[in-house]
């Protein structure tokens, strides 16, 4: 198979993959939220928020740095793969020992306390995965790592129904991931031992060297995390697991959503990468603007469709004790909106390179988002938290744009905002006049008007699509 063909056959088996793992998680979040129900969903939401942030603090950016450093002619596979692996091992440990040391000082129900001490094994098994994947995809064998993932939701799947089933309760569908995350681990440690031999390895200068590359992405993930992951740690201590869960299952579909745009920029990065490097200023301007029509196309919609269906996709996905979560969702997609037009420009900054003078800007939106957050949960509620998250939404994406278009001084076509929201609207319309039918007719329905709508007033058109991917 040619190096195209399978560049190409990767990138179909990583989308399709990354679908059905989408699909297998919303079904798996729509049977745990069923029967847990608000308040016992809510220890769940507060026990893996909780580990999230402490987790997510221990990936310093080593991901993205290893893939650099592999992806250089003549690398060293072995050497910088053990000593990575190595170095992440000790901070995953690190970082969780202070999770579940930190959360008995909480004033957390005992289930969530005990809860996080069984879910951080989960975490230390699943943190190291990404390091690995990364040597896969050098060899362009992204295929086993996507089969893992699938197999991982799979048996957690079969393991929270049976659970479900047994009326075993939340701790044992915890004990369930910590599992399946350990033989996800181990199928991947058993794959990556056939291309290196896998050991630990303490070459302190190498990881002097792997520090002083990584530290701004380290520096730019802990800011993230203060205006991501703090609102539903800041509401569980001023509100009880049932609010938490209310809010929980909402924000569930705001990670969702991020998968659409992160998938398409992962696609969009390595053409804009290449054009800017290579100073073809034509083409990166080109790709600019459809790239960025096609999120506007995407974006919009959502928070109008949103807005009429909310409470008809939470009793469908959840149930109807969650109901109190829609108006809540109807805000959450206003943010994931916003967050489609913030991975654009985030992305065009690292396809420019610029991530190091872009820290300020994520310290800048952690700071204020935390006193928002501060601000407004206490006195609101999950309504404070999810306005929270519009707000620090809304500004990061606006220094990006700011920071974008200082830099390359390309502006998009705002027509096409004006075309999407007719579209929308038209969509919008359809939607009200028909709102007592079923989900099942309306989802298809409304898809189909607003498509059809946007094509016959020049919106994105599928030519333009094929020519972003195309080779010239």
């Amino acid at each position: 198979m040619s190096l195209a063909r399978k560049v190409a056959f990767n990138s179909l088996i990583q989308i399709s993959g990354r679908f059905i793992a989408i699909f297998l998680g919303i079904l798996l979040f729509g049977i745990m939220g069923r029967y847990l129900g608000p308040t016992r969903f809510g220890n769940y939401t507060t026990i893996v928020s909780f580990l999230q942030f402490f987790a997510i603090l221990s990936e310093m950016g080593l991901t993205l740095s290893t893939l650099q450093m592999i992806s250089k002619p003549q690398a060293d596979e072995e050497k910088i793969i053990n000593n990575v692996l190595t170095l992440k091992t000790i901070l995953n440990i690190f970082f969780l020992t202070i999770a579940v040391i930190s959360v008995f000082f909480f004033p957390y129900p005992k289930i969530v306390k005990i809860g996080t001490f069984i879910f951080a094994f989960s975490f230390l098994f699943v943190n190291i995965n990404p390091i690995l994947s990364v040597l896969f995809q050098k060899k362009l064998q992204i295929t086993k790592v996507t089969l893992v993932d699938l197999i991982n939701k799979s048996l957690l799947l079969i393991f929270v129904i049976i659970i479900i089933d047994l009326k075993l309760g939340l701790l044992s569908i915890i004990a369930g991931g910590v599992i399946t995350a350990f033989l996800s681990s181990s199928f991947l440690l058993h794959a990556t031992s056939k291309f290196i031999k896998l050991k630990l390895e303490f070459d302190f200068p190498f990881w002097k060297k792997i520090i002083q590359k990584s530290w701004p992405i380290a520096l730019s993930i802990a800011f993230n995390l203060i205006y991501l992951k703090t609102d539903t740690i800041i509401l569980s201590l001023f509100y009880d697991q049932k609010t938490v869960g209310l809010y929980g299952v909402a924000f569930q579909f705001f990670e969702i959503l991020l998968f659409v745009p992160t998938m398409l920029m992962g696609l969009i990065l390595p053409i804009m990468t290449y054009t800017w490097t290579e100073k073809n200023l034509k083409k990166f301007k080109k790709i600019f603007k459809t790239t960025f029509d096609i999120i506007i196309s995407m974006a919009i919609p959502l928070t109008v469709g949103a807005y009429f269906l909310a409470e008809k996709i939470i009793i469908l996905i959840v149930g109807k004790d969650f109901i109190a979560s829609a108006p809540i969702l109807k805000i959450i997609v206003l943010a994931s909106s916003i967050v489609f037009i913030g991975t654009f420009y985030g992305h065009i900054i690292v396809a420019i390179n610029k991530q190091k003078q872009m820290v300020w800007g994520y310290a800048v939106t952690a700071i204020i988002g935390l006193l928002i957050y501060l601000t407004l949960i206490p006195k609101f509620s999950y309504y404070g938290a999810a306005w929270g998250t519009v707000i620090t939404e809304t500004i990061i994406a606006s220094i990006c744009f700011y920071f974008i278009t200082k830099n390359t001084k390309i502006w998009p076509d705002f027509s096409i905002i004006f075309k999407v929201i007719i579209a929308s609207l038209m969509m919008g319309c359809f939607l009200y006049y028909f709102k007592e039918k079923s989900i099942y007719f309306l989802l298809p329905s409304a898809g189909i008007i607003y498509l059809i709508t946007l094509y016959l007033i020049g919106g994105v058109k599928k030519e333009l699509i094929q020519e972003i991917l195309k080779n010239e």
